[in-house]
């Protein structure tokens, strides 16, 4: 009762501001009975208490924590207001188109032009200036923000409160720059960094509560309007949040066009020149130093581009680049990422367009003009070490020697080295080694001879079915034997199609030799030695063709009589010995001791010799006529595997 009469004796009879929403009813109160006045004034005691900054430690004791909520349906219904339009910006923003594409320029289409349709050529940087998918800028969100950022109206707060007092409040900064926290009042905090927000915060609250503890972060950011001018893909006004900085409003706004340059992007602020940023410091070094955080109605001016350089071929980045004055070759090399793995870092061919018409392309000494300054337009191109062979006479030679030498196996040569080297290298000849019959493989020659005995398989296809058409049968008998003949010659074809040269080059050596011809070596080469033979083979048109053991002092005839001679189809004529050196002997050749009638009676055996006795076929067919058995066999170096194919 003592409070209650003195609130009564009260000049204003008013209740206390903190019960302020009860004053119409309990002044109605006051004129009932004493025991209701009583019972309304204890109850209006309690609020007062609970409403008291010097109490409110002791009343959260008693009955919990306060709990604070948003003063009245007024600043609900602002933040309900500020929520609507955000949404409503981010909705516009949602609907403005993608940057075009990126247009390459003129100078690009050349490069391509030049470069071929393997590589795509563009500008430095520019892959990074067409998104794929749009940034929201306005409603992106930075995990973490810089302790220098400044607060300002349009800003959320997230304000936490426990202990003596619950709160978890969302509060957006008016325009005067103010939050208003329930039972504590308006806070000042536009123009503080985030740094010191909420020690801010905290020094207001504690003049009202006591025993709490307090978080204050950044929610939801404010949005800025900037503006994108220059030589861009997009100009015009942007709407981004306030941690947006320069760089993401350049990927928002599509970058520079072909025509804009990317070391030359100007930020304005006022009228003045904040920061000039260089992407290439970005992309290259990734230095970020002169990025800045955007602020309203910030412009970002792009310059026209600089001096343009391509730069393709063998290098890690093929691209076209903008260079300043002073950068010269070395400076467009390490922007280009260097040569690559396989690169020829002793030249660079290089094209410039006002002389393109007469010099058209000259050739850069690597490193000694790494400092000469290209000019607008030049075109410069790497070269591949692998594609780049050099000079014979300065390659080293891999060499594979077999057989009978004491370390076979592939061996590295110096240039100019012959096959005496090879030997030696594999450690020289065993005893059993019989250099007589040494075989001599190249790659180059068995191209070449590939490609003859392609053109003379195809000419003799030619010639046979030619032969066929031509030849009429008047009666029955002459066309079952010219069916036969037909089908004789094409199993013929289907066998020799089979075959394949083997690249032998014959070393010409006499039987008793004992060293190799001083013949230089190739890449690729192989040497193989074999051992002693025993026998000398009889194919063909015999009656018991084999494989027979040598005599001394035999002779060919020798060999054909041990094969029971020739058969009644026999061309005698045409009969020939493929030596174990790579040559042949043929009765029809008309040397020293070849026996005038054509025969080959008296001509010696050597062991590894293959005696072959041709079938006797049509006079008029190509092979008699124009290439006889023996220059197929010498000619591509078929060798004995061919001669058996053939005579099965």
């Amino acid at each position: 009762m003592k409070y209650y009469d003195s609130w009564k004796s009260s000049p204003s009879r008013s209740c206390d501001g903190a019960v302020l929403g009860f004053t119409t009813q309990c002044t109605s109160f006051l004129k009932r009975g004493t025991r209701s006045r009583i019972l309304i004034a204890g109850q209006i005691l309690a609020l007062v208490v609970v409403a008291s900054p010097t109490h409110a430690a002791e009343v959260a004791v008693e009955s919990g924590p306060i709990r604070l909520q948003s003063p009245n349906r007024g600043v609900d219904a602002r933040e309900e207001s500020i929520q609507t339009n955000a949404s409503a910006r981010s909705d516009q923003q949602k609907s403005t188109p993608l940057p075009p594409p990126y247009q390459p320029g003129e100078f690009e289409r050349y490069v391509q032009r030049s470069a071929g349709g393997t590589v795509e050529i563009r500008r430095f940087g520019s892959e990074l200036m067409s998104p794929n998918e749009r940034s929201n800028f306005a409603q992106e969100a930075s995990s973490q923000i810089p302790l220098d950022y400044l607060i300002n109206s349009g800003d959320e707060l997230q304000v936490s409160l426990w202990g003596s007092v619950d709160a978890d409040l969302r509060l957006t900064v008016d325009r005067s720059g103010r939050i208003t926290l329930p039972r504590v009042g308006p806070i000042m905090v536009a123009g503080l960094r985030y740094a010191d927000l909420e020690a801010a915060i905290d020094k207001r609250v504690a003049q009202v509560f006591r025993n709490y503890k307090l978080s204050v972060s950044l929610g939801r950011l404010r949005s800025i309007r900037i503006y994108v001018t220059g030589f861009t893909q997009r100009p015009g006004a942007y709407t981004v949040n306030s941690l947006s900085t320069l760089v993401n409003a350049l990927m928002h706004a599509g970058g520079p066009s072909s025509a804009g340059s990317f070391r030359q992007i100007e930020l304005r602020r006022g009228g003045k020149s904040i920061t000039t940023f260089d992407f290439y410091e970005l992309l290259i070094n990734g230095n970020k130093s002169a990025d800045r955080l955007l602020q309203a109605e910030d412009v970002i001016h792009i310059g026209p581009v600089g001096v343009q350089v391509a730069l393709i071929g063998s290098v890690n980045k093929p691209a076209v680049f903008e260079i300043k004055p002073g950068e010269n070759i070395d400076s467009l090399l390490s922007m280009a990422g260097g040569f690559t793995a396989v690169a020829d870092r002793s030249r660079l061919a290089i094209e410039h367009l006002d002389t393109r018409n007469d010099v058209r392309i000259s050739e850069l000494a690597l490193p000694q003009q790494k400092q000469q300054q290209p000019r607008n337009g030049d075109l410069l191109r790497a070269f591949s070490a692998v594609d780049t062979s050099l000079p014979q006479h300065r390659q080293s030679r891999r060499i594979k020697v077999e057989g009978e030498v004491h370390r076979p196996g592939e061996y590295i040569l110096p240039a100019n080295s012959t096959v005496s080297d090879a030997l030696k290298a594999a450690g020289g000849l065993t005893t059993g080694a019989f250099l007589y019959g040494t075989e001599f493989n190249r790659e180059s020659v068995r191209t070449l001879q590939q490609e003859n005995y392609d053109r003379v398989l195809r000419d003799l296809e030619t010639e046979l079915s030619r032969s066929s058409s031509t030849q009429k049968a008047i009666s029955a008998d002459e066309s079952i034997a010219q069916a036969a003949r037909a089908q004789n010659s094409t199993k013929l074809l289907e066998r020799l199609r089979s075959l394949r040269p083997n690249g032998r080059v014959v070393l010409q050596l006499a039987p008793g030799a004992a060293n190799l011809p001083d013949l230089q070596l190739e890449d690729g080469d192989r040497l193989s030695i074999p051992s002693r033979p025993t026998t000398v083979g009889v194919f063909g048109s015999v009656f018991n063709a084999g494989s027979y053991l040598h005599i001394n002092g035999g002779t060919i005839t020798d060999f054909l009589k041990l094969a029971g001679g020739t058969t009644r189809g026999a061309d005698t004529n045409s009969l020939f010995v493929l030596r174990a050196n790579g040559s042949v002997v043929s009765a029809r050749q008309r040397t020293g001791w070849l026996m005038g009638g054509g025969g080959l009676d008296g001509v010696s055996a050597e062991p590894g010799d293959t005696v072959f006795v041709p079938e006797e076929l049509n006079k008029t067919t190509f092979i008699q006529e124009a290439k006889e058995w023996t220059q197929i066999f010498a000619q591509f170096g078929l060798g004995i595997a061919a001669i058996r194919t053939l005579t099965k």
